[in-house]
């Protein structure tokens, strides 16, 4: 018990036995039982995290955040990557849940709103990155993908790019709704038609990415549609598109300018550099940590929105 009071700095304990007991648990390499301590205390001191895909460098920076604060509290981190797969996902939180984590931080969700609401309901504490559900348990931590498909399309407007394409990301993801939604809004309002041919969704990666932007480049030469920009859904499907531009003779940004999402670090290490939108994702995870750590004082911190920065570069000059 003596032990006890000392390791978890509860209960009266005299200084000289304080420092028998610490002395002695650095000679023995004591380390104490946590699912013990987890069982008595009612919290594992675990947060978990779950990413739609480990391999998008975007989001090992969100994990790096969310680690960093989560350590400075005494905290781990449990991750689990889902690989762009609803089941995975699903899976996901229900082990996390199973497994007692004190609260978890789901980033862009892909399941359905009823679906998620159901299993975010079974823990004690849930942030939403870049994904909202009305009526649900969760804070949502959201990025203003209608700003920022706004501000992509306005600046390759301002630069007298035309005729532009849009290489959309998942359908079932939720920033991909409202980036397809600021684009075709932000061409309207500007009076510039879009052709349909010129319109996809595509996973985001860079295979998809390449993969789009060669056949729009192969149904220019037959005579479709031509086009001079694209604003693509993420770094990755914008950096496979400059790929297939370069392969099929066009060059960026002369011929066909591209604007990515999220700033990866790739995107200024490549040539050209990549024109993007920044998105603050260090601190996205931090303040997902933060947001956990609010909830279980008992507070319900409000949803909060965040404005992406256009950093021009090469790619989009």
């Amino acid at each position: 018990m003596t032990v006890s009071r000392v390791v978890n700095g509860t209960g009266r304990v005299s200084e000289a036995t304080r420092e028998r007991v610490r002395r002695a648990i650095e000679e023995l390499d004591y380390q104490p039982n946590q699912l013990a301590r987890s069982l008595t205390q009612g919290r594992t001191r675990t947060i978990g995290i779950v990413v739609p895909d480990i391999t998008n460098p975007f989001f090992p920076e969100i994990v790096r955040g969310a680690e960093d604060a989560a350590w400075a509290a005494g905290y781990t981190v449990a991750l689990a990557n889902a690989v762009e797969d609803q089941a995975r996902e699903r899976a996901a939180l229900r082990n996390l849940a199973g497994h007692r984590v004190d609260g978890v931080i789901v980033c862009s969700a892909r399941l359905p709103d009823r679906e998620l609401t159901d299993l975010l309901s079974a823990h004690p504490a849930s942030v939403l990155i870049n994904r909202q559900v009305p009526g649900g348990p969760a804070v949502s931590l959201m990025v203003d993908d209608l700003l920022g498909a706004h501000l992509a399309v306005g600046h390759l407007l301002e630069r007298g790019r035309k005729r532009l394409a849009l290489l959309g990301g998942p359908d079932r993801s939720a920033s991909a709704r409202y980036r397809r939604e600021g684009f075709l809004a932000a061409m309207r309002e500007a009076g510039v038609s879009v052709s349909d041919a010129l319109l996809t969704h595509c996973e985001p990666v860079e295979d998809a990415g390449y993969e789009a932007a060669s056949r729009w480049a192969a149904q220019a030469r037959a005579g479709g549609p031509g086009f001079d920009g694209i604003v693509a859904y993420n770094d990755l499907a914008a950096l496979g598109a400059v790929r297939a531009l370069r392969e099929a003779g066009l060059r960026v940004p002369e011929d066909v300018a591209v604007v990515g999402c999220d700033d990866i670090r790739m995107a200024s290490a490549v040539a050209p550099s990549l024109t993007t939108l920044r998105i603050e994702k260090y601190g996205l995870g931090r303040l997902a940590v933060e947001t956990i750590f609010a909830l279980q004082r008992g507070r319900k911190p409000t949803d909060k929105t965040f404005a992406p920065e256009l950093i021009v570069r090469e790619s989009a000059p």
